[in-house]
């Protein structure tokens, strides 16, 4: 992994979690099978990898654990492995984050890709109509924000090589599953072409209208740096990402979002 996560801390090979350095706390690595995607795949009786990937929710220093506390933020990582689930490449199965009960919103998340190539994909509503469409690529340094409330999954772009990133997370998190679910999935399919690359088909369970595919943007309004990583700015101001566990405080932020 070439890009420097600003803590010291490498995926291992083969989906097997992470390395971490002696300065750094954990809460342990769990794995996510193949059976637990199935419901949200567009074919579920695919074969693919198992685990399909590892995570780590509440890693980070130790030095900055109580200042995490304190702000009810939590930092996350994943690592995928690599190859495809059937036609689609390896991803999440989609959800929505629940209702904080700490600060009463459904709180958003930022992203950073640490090594091989993302689509973080999300939508408006997991509804029939599911409003906007996003599909946005991501490579190793990249930044993208989920806004509250948006049904969203992450996507490895590249089938050859593991996808690892970051996250600033709610400490009170939790996934709503059941729209998604109900609706065999997030409104595109995400396919893997002949050559390389992507396609996407739409799930006819919905009345989407339009993907829009599109880089990240930069988050000037929600203070956020550009080519800095995102647990080093943390570490320079704890205060910069209260927006993720309080996010009424930027709400002006979230109206027409554009990821």
């Amino acid at each position: 992994m070439n890009f420097d996560p600003g803590f010291d801390i490498e995926p291992l090979p083969g989906c097997a979690g992470f390395r971490l350095g002696e300065d750094c706390f954990d809460r342990g690595v769990e794995y996510r099978r193949l059976d637990a995607l199935r419901q949200s795949l567009m074919e579920p009786d695919c074969e693919g990898p198992d685990p399909v990937y590892a995570i780590m929710m509440d890693v980070g220093r130790k030095q900055d654990l109580p200042a995490l506390q304190e702000r009810m933020l939590l930092f996350g990582v994943v690592t995928y492995a690599a190859g495809q689930l059937g036609r689609e490449p390896i991803r999440s199965q989609g959800h929505i984050h629940k209702v904080s009960a700490h600060c009463g919103w459904s709180t958003p998340e930022v992203y950073e890709i640490w090594q091989g190539k993302a689509v973080i994909y999300m939508q408006e509503t997991a509804q029939d109509n599911p409003g906007r469409c996003f599909a946005v690529e991501a490579e190793p340094g990249d930044v993208v924000v989920v806004p509250p409330c948006w049904a969203h999954a992450t996507i490895s772009a590249d089938p050859s090589q593991p996808l690892t990133f970051g996250a600033w997370c709610d400490r009170d998190y939790g996934f709503e599953y059941g729209d998604v679910r109900r609706h065999g999935g997030i409104a595109w399919f995400p396919l893997v072409e002949e050559g390389g690359g992507l396609r996407w088909e739409k799930n006819p369970a919905y009345r989407a209208e339009r993907l829009i595919i599109k880089k990240p943007e930069w988050y000037i309004r929600l203070g956020l740096e550009e080519g800095k990583p995102i647990y080093r700015q943390f570490m320079e101001d704890p205060d910069r990402f209260l927006f993720v566990s309080d996010p009424a405080r930027v709400q002006t932020v979230w109206q027409g979002f554009v990821p």
